[in-house]
């Protein structure tokens, strides 16, 4: 493919992504008052009494329309990741083609388990952790879009780190990495855990950055138990050539 194929190609697939995210905010508006109450579950286990403000009238409704995209992301996530894939696949050998199911399984399963693992335990914790400074001379009214901002990022955050096994497991398919090379890099694969530990935490102190840093090296570790099981040698296009 050339270079304006591939952009074209490109332009295609983000067309795709686009019409994949609408639909899926279309289908999470209709329960926007559902996913309202899931999102702010972990504020009421903090305080069953808090209380939510809006300080503009159109508060509300913009929030309810980025909690529906937001959603929207996690309903279109195996579409966009297929797109990621069929945008990768003409530059590898056609039997590294047949990665595709496992790519977008995996990938979604892990993308739902990262914002899972924050949702329920490591935002929670941290919202503990920072709402408790306050004392009894602080009221703690959180502001409604403040709190999602907050929340939406640090859940994004964990779906994408989550994705660590599968893009290990993938390279490692197709020969690019080995289990031993990435114990080899284990050291840097620690400084870089708390590199973007540091960045894509929405706060700076270091106890949540840790608890984000903490899963990171673990789920380092798991692709590096992946790449031993189901890693490969790739082969030369020669050698694939004279097997056709």
């Amino acid at each position: 493919m050339s270079f304006l194929d591939h952009l074209e190609e490109l332009r295609s697939r983000l067309l795709k992504s686009v019409i994949a995210l609408a639909a899926g905010f279309g289908l999470a508006w209709n329960f926007h008052e559902e996913i309202f109450h899931f999102m702010v579950s972990p504020l009421r286990a903090f305080d069953p009494n808090l209380k939510l403000i809006a300080t503009t009238p159109t508060e509300t409704i913009m929030l309810y329309m980025k909690m529906a995209f937001f959603v929207g992301i996690f309903i279109a996530a195996p579409f966009l990741l297929y797109q990621i894939w069929a945008f990768i696949a003409p530059g590898l050998y056609a039997h590294e083609k047949g990665y595709a199911l496992p790519f977008v399984f995996f990938g979604t399963a892990f993308f739902i388990a990262g914002a899972a693992f924050g949702h329920y335990f490591l935002f929670p914790v941290t919202l503990s952790f920072l709402g408790g400074f306050g004392g009894a001379d602080i009221q703690f009214l959180p502001r409604i879009t403040e709190y999602y901002d907050f929340y939406s990022w640090f859940i994004l955050a964990l779906g994408i780190v989550f994705q660590v096994p599968v893009v290990i497991f993938v390279l490692a398919r197709i020969g690019l990495i080995t289990a031993g090379f990435l114990l080899r890099q284990f050291k840097w694969a620690i400084l870089l855990s708390f590199i973007v530990a540091a960045v894509v935490t929405p706060t700076p102190d270091m106890v949540t950055q840790t608890l984000l840093a903490l899963p990171m090296i673990g789920l380092y570790l798991l692709g590096v138990l992946v790449a031993a099981i189901f890693g490969k040698k790739r082969k030369p296009a020669a050698a694939l050539a004279s097997t056709e």
